[in-house]
């Protein structure tokens, strides 16, 4: 029908001259698919819906040298394909902002500020009502027991706190230094630690002790027997951890909002404790003393938040864009525009945590007993229905994006879902358990220390001083090491948005590919029971 349909004769290779020059290597050519008319709309959709097209591409590339039959050349053997991440499609749109100016979750923060501030009033009136007693009816009965309580009962726990200050620096650098031998070192000396302190509690030999060691020693069974437990993931946390605090030295002064928030939960602490001592003569003193510990928990738990949310924001922002983040402006957003997500993750996340350890230990007796089946899969249900709507990954987006925590918890778990095998590898993870751990120890050491003072100076106090010890060290330690567990949060959840990152290396790819070939599965865990058990 023309000479379109006609194809033209092959060209014939000219054969090479004795003694020519080898011809030069061919340069690369650069291909560039243009399409120089569109077709009729009608044409057009018929066409995308029969074969989709590739978006334009230009790629640069050498073309194969020329091969003759009669040289014997053969080719190559099919080369097997490594690993590679299912990418997520691209987004359409522009990019997510990074400095949204809008303030997340204004209803926690209302929440939150009216708490602080009748914190603030109460623990200032409980001061002053102390002092007066003191100085204007000082041989009362109330007079005479407030000043027992700040010479036998305050001094102990603030030389507690001022202890969990040094150990919550400590075990962050530690961490820092050697990743690899202090995830072990944190899950073993939890267990020695707590078994210890209990045994010392008990010899103390009053029956308020003697409780609290045995709930101790209970608490160290309990670790080891976890320590056991995780063995096999302990190798791949201890990697994820020496690569996630890599970026931390690129920026001078990432420590100092975790240095600003503990000083100023030391600060804090301090007049609490005062606090505490003028509350046990006011009217309902049981009541008004929970009230002050449950706020304290929750003023605590938004100071190491914002301490995370500002690392997050400089950690991330390195890995997603390659930004050189300033710290104090990061600093200023985690003390603004994020801190609504902060004051309810730090409702939210607490009681997911405690979920997911009860889920975990039920999972384990559920084959025992029907009731307890049933009460493993009722809790199971629950917290994966929970689990959507909070998380602590959340906090890499609020930081990033300024997203709420609701749409934060989502969308870094949509992301984990997108990538095969990376919702379970996250699901595992142990470093939220590991910082718990260090809590608890910390803790624990800052009881030993109160306990022993105490049992000196006025054995009558000895339980009460001692508990409020390990409370407030735990609650300092968690402060400092929000950095570290900051790092690792940022380091799974920006791999699952971006896998083709240069600034990622091996750790997390080769795990989810031997995960796939079932060379190196994970330990089981309730929202994942179906893995392989196998060595980490």
């Amino acid at each position: 029908m023309g000479a379109a349909e006609n194809p033209a004769p092959p060209r014939q290779e000219a054969a090479p001259v004795r003694g020519a020059a080898p011809a030069p290597a061919p340069e690369a050519v650069e291909k560039v698919v243009v399409v120089d008319q569109a077709p009729p709309p009608e044409a057009a959709a018929r066409l995308q819906a029969q074969r989709p097209l590739a978006p334009l591409q230009v790629t640069t590339q050498a073309p194969p040298p020329p091969m003759s039959v009669a040289s014997g050349s053969v080719e190559p053997p099919p080369q097997v394909a490594a690993y590679q991440p299912v990418m997520q499609p691209p987004q359409q749109g522009p990019l997510p902002s990074l400095n949204s100016r809008k303030y997340t979750n204004g209803i926690t923060l209302c929440l939150f500020l009216l708490h602080l501030a009748a914190a603030a009033f109460a623990m200032g009136f409980f001061v002053f009502k102390t002092a007066q007693e003191i100085s204007q009816h000082p041989r009362s009965h109330n007079a005479r027991r407030a000043r027992s309580l700040l010479r036998n009962w305050l001094l102990p726990v603030e030389g507690a706190v001022a202890l969990s200050i040094v150990l919550a620096f400590a075990w962050q650098k530690a961490v820092r230094a050697w990743p690899h031998a202090m995830v072990r070192v944190i899950l073993w000396s939890s267990f020695a630690v707590t078994l210890a302190v209990g045994a010392l509690l008990m010899c103390f030999s009053t029956l308020a002790t003697v409780g609290l060691g045995v709930a101790m020693v209970v608490f160290s069974i309990g670790t080891g027997l976890y320590a056991c437990w995780v063995t096999r993931r302990v190798g791949f946390t201890a990697r994820v951890f020496e690569r996630a605090v890599k970026p931390v030295d690129k920026f001078r002064g990432l420590n100092g909002p975790a240095y600003l928030m503990v000083a100023a939960g030391f600060a804090w602490i301090s007049v609490w404790c005062v606090a505490v001592i003028g509350a046990v003569n006011f009217r309902f003193p049981g009541l008004t003393i929970f009230g002050l510990v449950v706020s304290l928990a929750w003023t605590a738990e938004v100071m190491r938040n914002v301490a995370n949310l500002t690392a997050s924001r400089v950690i991330a922002l390195y890995y997603l864009r390659g930004m050189q983040s300033s710290v104090q402006f990061s600093f200023q957003r985690a003390l603004s525009y994020n801190l609504g997500s902060a004051c309810l993750g730090s409702l939210f996340v607490p009681t997911i945590e405690a979920l997911r350890i009860l889920a975990r230990g039920l999972n384990l007796l559920e084959g025992e007993d029907e009731f307890m089946f049933s009460c493993a899969h009722c809790c199971l249900h629950v917290m994966n229905a929970i689990f959507s709507f909070g998380n602590s990954w959340a906090f890499v987006h609020i930081a990033a994006y300024g997203r709420e925590f609701v749409h934060a918890s989502r969308s870094t778990w949509g992301q984990f879902e997108a990538l095969p095998g990376m919702a379970a590898l996250a699901d595992s993870d142990i470093t939220s358990s590991v910082c718990f751990l260090t809590g608890v120890t910390s803790g624990a050491l800052c009881a030993a220390l109160a306990g022993s003072w105490a049992f000196v100076t006025h054995r009558h106090y000895t339980a009460t001083v001692s508990l409020l010890a390990f409370y407030v060290g735990y609650l300092m330690t968690r402060i400092g090491m929000a950095l570290p567990q900051a790092c690792v949060g940022c380091y799974y959840v920006c791999y699952a948005e971006n896998p083709t990152s240069r600034l990622f290396d091996g750790t997390i790819p080769d795990r989810l590919s031997k995960m796939q070939e079932g060379r190196d599965p994970l330990v089981p865990t309730p929202r994942f029971p179906h893995q392989h058990v196998g060595g980490a």
